[in-house]
Formats: structure tokens, C-alpha cells, sequence
């Protein structure tokens, strides 16, 4: 495994970040489990969940990494631990503070009902889910400098901020004289790269790590893609694959030639970007895992970019550039 700072911070991470959000839907916790050993025994030390995941039952994903942790061998003291706040956890106790928002008080709630979960005392990297409009930086930066002083969190960081919230967030969080947004978490793959507009260059200007979650396109840069797979999709998955049947076909051809599979490649392409800390796998079985696990070791050559960029095109550069020069 290779790492790399999370953002401007001290901290090193693994260049692949496990996402859970699979952990009690499509996987059970026996083969949770699994996932979690062998991403750790692989070197996979940065861990992505949020108190939401658990489909049906909020919080369940949580709830299975706690007990995860629970059975010691230094599990806990190995991971660098992300969760989110930000939506309706079906409490209520919360009353009419249960709707999707933030608040300094659904925060410590929700904080301190994760830390519960995740059967630990702290985290390492909690995140606002999504932006708040109508909530105020002196009342966000407040709640999260107390949650830092109180060391129930050494980091904060966001998630689907548009580049113009990263960059009122850094400064009034420098007003405060705190180190503000450590990261944001964005979808971000070869098919969706409207990012590189604003929210990438606005990351890396502020010493924000950017972490991509959905880096396959909800598994379309996958390699099950283009297989047949009678019954088992969706009329809108079959729908989004042939809008994109050409540009998956050179993909897929183009990885061929490399010698690579198309997940790896799509994996690679993020890791070259400077501005990219990890990319979220959220693998559905601990065999998942292992595949991904090569693409930390591919480097993309100049034409093989060059090319990549021909299949998906994205916008050349970023805001106003891309459109105004």
C-alpha cells in the first residue's frame, strides 16, 4: 500500500480509502468482517462509513464496525476513522430536529450516538454529509471547535461542497484561528469530472484533500459492465449503460491493451491527479477487495492520460477558463 497527507494535515492515510456502505445491505457482517481484516492487512488504514448507512436500520453499518473493533487485536488503533452527520437517523428523541440539516445540537447528538455505535471514544475525521445553507459558520465552527477540544475528534471535513463552500468554510474557520476543512469527499470518476471545474482547484488552493467516492460511476467503469446480466439490472442501470456503450467499449479496449482491468485503470486515473488523496472502494466482498488492490501500483503513462481524456472528456481546465478564454 502507498500513502500519502491528508490534505494539508500531518496525517498519513492509505491512497485507498475503504467505504462500508455496503456493510449490512448487500454484505452481511460475517463477510464485513473479512473485508475489514484483509483491507487492514493489506495496509488500507483510512475507513469511510457515516452514521446513515445501515439501509433500513440507521446507524447499522456503524453498529457492525463497533463490533468489528470490539473483538481488540489493535483493530481500532490501526484505522484512521470518517464518519458523516448530516441525515435523519429516525430517532425521536430527535423531534423536529430529525430532518436532513445541521445544527450545533443534532451534531453533538448524532456524534455522540456514533461514537456509541462505533464502540470508540473518538474519530479520527468527521464529516458534514452535505452542505447546510441555512446554517451558520459561527454556530458550525463553534461545535466543531468544541468537539475538537474535547478530543471526540481530531479532524473535520465535508462532503458535496461546491468549491464557493470550501472557500467561505477555510475562511471562517481562519477567523477562529483553526486549521478548518481538512478534506471533502466528491463524486468524482472518468465519467463525472464537472469537478475539475471548481471544487478541485478550489481544494488544492486551500490545502483541502479531495476523497472520491462513486471513482467507478456506480459500476459502470467496471468490468461487469458490459456483460450480459439478464434480470439482474435495473431498467435505469441498462439505460445509463448504453447511453455510455461507445465510450465504455474504447474503455474497455483500451484497458485490454494495458493489460489491466477497467476498475483498476479508472482507480489509477484518480490516484494520478495531484490534487487526490483517495479514492472510496466500497467493495460488496473481501475478493472485491483484493482485485482493487493493484491499482495503487499501475502508473498511467502520458499517452495512455491523453488518451483517457479523448474517451471521457472532461472540461481542460478549470473555472472560467474552461469556458471563457
Amino acid at each position: 500500500m502507498k500513502y500519502t497527507k491528508l490534505g494539508r494535515t500531518g496525517l498519513n492515510v492509505s491512497k485507498l480509502c475503504l467505504g462500508t456502505m455496503n456493510f449490512g445491505q448487500s454484505t452481511d457482517q460475517k463477510e464485513a468482517f473479512r473485508i475489514m481484516d484483509a483491507a487492514l492487512d493489506a495496509g488500507i488504514n483510512f475507513f469511510d462509513t457515516a452514521n446513515g448507512y445501515g439501509g433500513e436500520k440507521r446507524g447499522f453499518t456503524e453498529e457492525i464496525i463497533g463490533h468489528w473493533f470490539a473483538q481488540g487485536g489493535n483493530r481500532r488503533q490501526r484505522v484512521v476513522l470518517a464518519t458523516k452527520v448530516y441525515g435523519d437517523m429516525q430517532d425521536a428523541n430527535d423531534g423536529p430536529n430529525s430532518e436532513n440539516g445541521l445544527s450545533a445540537y443534532k451534531i453533538r447528538r448524532h456524534l455522540e450516538g456514533s461514537l456509541k455505535r462505533l464502540q470508540t471514544e473518538h474519530i479520527e475525521l468527521y464529516q458534514m454529509h452535505h452542505v447546510d445553507l441555512s446554517v451558520s459558520w459561527d454556530e458550525l465552527w463553534e461545535v466543531f471547535q468544541s468537539i475538537i477540544q474535547k478530543g471526540s475528534a481530531d479532524y473535520i471535513g465535508s462532503s458535496n461542497f461546491a468549491g464557493w463552500h470550501l472557500a467561505v468554510a477555510q475562511a471562517e474557520a481562519k477567523k477562529r484561528g483553526m486549521l478548518g476543512l481538512v478534506s471533502e469527499q466528491h463524486k468524482y470518476s472518468l465519467l463525472c469530472r464537472e469537478p475539475e471545474l471548481e471544487v478541485l482547484p478550489s481544494a488544492k488552493h486551500h490545502g483541502i484533500g479531495v476523497v472520491a467516492w462513486s471513482p467507478l460511476a456506480g459500476g459502470l467503469l467496471g468490468e461487469n459492465a458490459l456483460k450480459p446480466q439478464p434480470g439482474s439490472r435495473s431498467a435505469q442501470e441498462s439505460g445509463a449503460i448504453e447511453a455510455k456503450r461507445g465510450q465504455l467499449e474504447a474503455f474497455a479496449g483500451l484497458c485490454s491493451d494495458l493489460g489491466e482491468s477497467q476498475s483498476n485503470v479508472a482507480l489509477a486515473w484518480l490516484l494520478a491527479n495531484p490534487a487526490m488523496t483517495a479514492p472510496i472502494i466500497g467493495p460488496r466482498t473481501a475478493e472485491q477487495l483484493e482485485n482493487s488492490l493493484r491499482a495503487v501500483e499501475i502508473t498511467l503513462a502520458e499517452d495512455t492520460l491523453q488518451e483517457l481524456d479523448r474517451i471521457f472528456p472532461g472540461p481542460g481546465k478549470p473555472a472560467p477558463e474552461a469556458y471563457a478564454w
